[in-house]
């Protein structure tokens, strides 16, 4: 199980709100392990925030990701008998561009390995939220949709077909109006189901490999892997040298990518540190 650590004066795991399963539990430290770890991502103003508080009940560790100065937000919840952590990734418009928010974001979603990632998305503008849920799934399939904001959408006029958007990207989108608690009781059973393996998500891709292109991110694939032994998303740390990413090129070089993937785990490690027993 994964650790949580008492707050002080905690009177024991056994006598939290959260303890035993059922519907939605929310918890700070109380709850010694979660099952499952979340990444949250998605645009600034999507409603992102309202997603996490809603989960979480406000009550969340807040504290900088390792080396960076960047704040980050981590909360828990629970359902159906599980246990889970939620981060809160920076807002972010795009997992290529090199901010100090969009790294954070880019480095936990490629070398963290999240159970699943819910990426929350602004009903009223797809077309500008859609670029970075399309990134995000060039990394993972295991993605959970968030349809946010559809109480503004139905006041623009505006017909969002969830189905279709759900077969289209290979993944589950659930419709949210999240300050009114809208979407709620479809969005935990497809953030469990997705974390345990039991849906299964193909997630779209903009485009096959020409053979050119596979031939060459074979050979460079292979190179990685035997240069960082255990890489997680070896062919998209490979994607981005062949296009010529000074950030992750440098990172390769230098050997800088085996603290990205160390800090990355080691926010959703199995013990981190200061973890109590329940």
């Amino acid at each position: 199980m994964r650790g949580f650590g008492h707050s002080p004066g905690s009177t024991g795991c056994e006598r939290c709100p959260a303890h035993g399963s059922g519907g939605l539990q929310r918890f700070g430290n109380c709850v010694a392990g979660w099952d499952y770890v979340v990444a949250l991502a998605g645009n600034p103003n999507t409603g992102k925030s309202t997603v996490f508080n809603l989960l979480t009940g406000l009550r969340q560790h807040t504290g900088n990701w390792p080396g960076k100065t960047v704040t980050r937000a981590e909360g828990g919840f629970a359902f159906g008998g599980k246990r889970f952590k939620l981060i809160d990734l920076p807002g972010t418009y795009s997992l290529l561009a090199a901010s100090p928010d969009e790294e954070v974001a880019r480095d936990f979603l490629v070398f963290g390995r999240p159970d699943v990632t819910l990426a929350v998305v602004d009903a009223t503008r797809l077309e500008r939220n859609l670029n970075l849920v399309l990134q995000i799934l060039e990394i993972t399939p295991r993605v959970v949709l968030g349809l946010n904001l559809m109480d503004q959408a139905r006041r623009q006029g505006l017909q969002v077909d969830h189905r279709r958007l759900a077969r289209d990207l290979g993944v589950p989108v659930v419709p949210l109006a999240a300050r009114y608690r809208e979407g709620l009781d479809l969005l935990l059973p497809a953030l469990r189901d997705v974390a345990a393996g039991a849906v299964r998500c193909r997630g779209y891709r903009l485009q096959q490999d020409p053979p050119q292109l596979k031939a060459a991110l074979g050979e460079l694939v292979a190179r990685l892997e035997e240069a960082f032994p255990g890489l997680p998303n070896a062919r998209w740390v490979a994607l981005r040298l062949l296009d010529g990413d000074e950030r992750m090129i440098d990172a390769v070089r230098t050997r800088e990518l085996d603290s990205l993937v160390s800090q990355a785990q080691g926010v959703s490690s199995l013990e981190p540190p200061g973890a109590g027993a329940g």
